[in-house]
């Protein structure tokens, strides 16, 4: 029998494959998926939730977008 663990860490690794795997639109996408692959996403969230991520990285997307 497959412990309940197990299970949640493999679809922690799934999702973050899939996460990786999508297309960045810009810097402040492949930003975030650096910080959440490396953990500082969820430490930084956990420190201060109201950081401002989400709109620091849709404002480095319009200042470098990467080409289509």
């Amino acid at each position: 029998m497959i412990s309940t663990t197990t299970v949640e860490q493999t679809q922690k690794i799934v999702k973050t494959q899939q996460f990786v795997k999508m297309k960045s639109k810009g810097l402040g996408d492949t930003i975030e998926k650096i910080t959440k692959a490396t953990g500082i996403k969820k430490v930084v969230e956990k420190i201060n939730p109201n950081c401002g991520c989400n709109k620091r990285k849709e404002n480095l997307n319009k200042m470098f977008p990467y080409k289509k």
